[in-house]
């Protein structure tokens, strides 16, 4: 047995004919009725007269097209607009004139194209019939049961059924406007996961292949000292492998077959992060103060960005200056600052990996999210922290240098 919550589901599988046909059964049958008869639509005051052969072949033209009502609108109201003048002509006066109305509603609703040409066609076919009918009721106004119309009679229907079309454009409008707000959501929701996935390979690749490149290039000042060069290039190869760790773990969360739980670095990896940049030549001093609270949500992982792309700025941009990390942790929030030393003389042997004298290839600011590049990185932390309710400042130091800030309040899982 089908359950009563999958019936709509499986009657939106039909074709759409084959869902609007029921309603012109249900008309037609409903015509029969002897209760209805000769008590439907009226127009012309013509004398009512009982159902025969005809009478049956006009309410089934009125009736049956609606079956096709949103596939071919205009054929579903010329066929009902010729059933219903046979209906008024001989004075059926059946139930089933109610089709045209909903005929009209339609062809204002699912009509296309040539809308405009198709109101006037059709109100230019409704002046003969309206002629014919003000005749035949004029001429049997003098009969029996025949009381005649006046012309703005006709006039009145003819507005009521207009108010018909005027009902189907505006569902055609609403609809259309459904339509885009629908669209603009799913194009806005695909921009905003683009973003978010731009932010996540920047922080992710951004700090892993810069600390690489830095040392990387130490590296080549290094054949003098093996033992040196081997820490050196194996400070590449560790950075290297957390690179991958963190791209894989990025890939499963972009796979829809992943569940739905979402690791964040650890509160420690804050250290690890200072210990590579260390690796990488940069002086970090490192500062943690409070407990971290018990639900910190998202504010562990929005601070563990924070300190990554203010370490790769401070590598790009000021490599062999003091860094400064001081990381607060309370019951409601977390607060990051990380500063770093205005550029200044360079010191130290050239040899020296780490040295403010190291020989580094700079990397070009417009190559990254910091100040006087892209602000890809800068941009997203201030997105990051924006959402879960915290401020978010990154500006020039007084004498040199620059300063990020953030503070996150703990405990939103945004």
């Amino acid at each position: 047995m089908i359950p009563l919550q999958r019936v709509p589901d499986l009657w939106r599988r039909f074709d759409v004919t084959v869902r609007d046909l029921p309603l012109g059964l249900l008309l037609l049958a409903a015509s029969f009725v002897p209760a209805f008869q000769s008590h439907g639509t009226q127009v012309g005051g013509l004398p009512a007269r009982p159902f025969d052969a005809l009478a049956v072949a006009a309410l089934a033209l009125e009736c049956l097209p609606l079956a096709v009502r949103r596939r071919w609108p205009v054929v579903c109201l010329a066929l009902v607009s010729l059933g219903f003048a046979v209906d008024q002509l001989r004075g059926y006066h059946a139930l089933a004139g109610t089709a045209l109305p909903i005929a009209l509603l339609s062809v204002g609703s699912h009509l296309e194209r040539h809308r405009c040409a198709a109101a006037v066609l059709f109100s230019l076919a409704y002046i003969p019939l309206a002629v014919a009918l003000f005749r035949l009721g004029s001429s049997g106004s003098g009969g029996a049961g025949g009381t005649g119309e006046a012309p703005s009679d006709f006039v009145t229907f003819y507005l009521a059924l207009a108010l018909a079309w005027i009902v189907g454009t505006w569902l055609r409008s609403t609809r259309i406007a459904e339509a885009e707000r629908r669209l603009r959501i799913a194009e806005d929701t695909r921009a905003t996961e683009r973003t978010r996935i731009a932010r996540e390979l920047h922080d992710v690749v951004t700090h892993h292949v810069t600390a690489m490149v830095v040392q990387a290039e130490a590296a080549r000042y290094l054949t003098a000292v093996p033992d040196r060069l081997d820490q050196s290039l194996t400070a590449v190869t560790d950075t290297g492998r957390r690179a991958i760790t963190d791209l894989r773990h990025l890939l499963d969360l972009l796979n829809p077959d992943h569940g739905p739980e979402v690791r964040t670095p650890a509160a420690g990896r804050i250290l690890t992060l200072v210990e590579d940049t260390r690796r990488a030549g940069q002086p970090v001093e490192f500062a943690e103060e409070g407990d971290p609270a018990e639900t910190a949500g998202s504010a562990d992982l929005v601070a563990y960005r924070v300190v990554q792309e203010a370490l790769t700025n401070a590598l790009k941009y000021a490599h062999g200056h003091r860094t400064t990390v001081l990381v607060r942790h309370s019951e409601r929030e977390i607060t990051v600052e990380v500063s770093t030393d205005g550029p200044g003389a360079r010191r130290g042997s050239p040899g020296s990996p780490g040295s403010p004298g190291s020989p580094v290839s700079p990397v070009s600011p417009a190559e990254s999210g910091s100040p006087g590049g892209s602000g890809r990185g800068l941009t997203g932390l201030r997105e990051r922290v924006a959402v879960l309710g915290g401020d978010f400042s990154a500006a020039g130091r007084t004498g040199g240098g620059f300063v990020v800030r953030a503070r996150i309040p703990a405990g939103s899982s945004s």
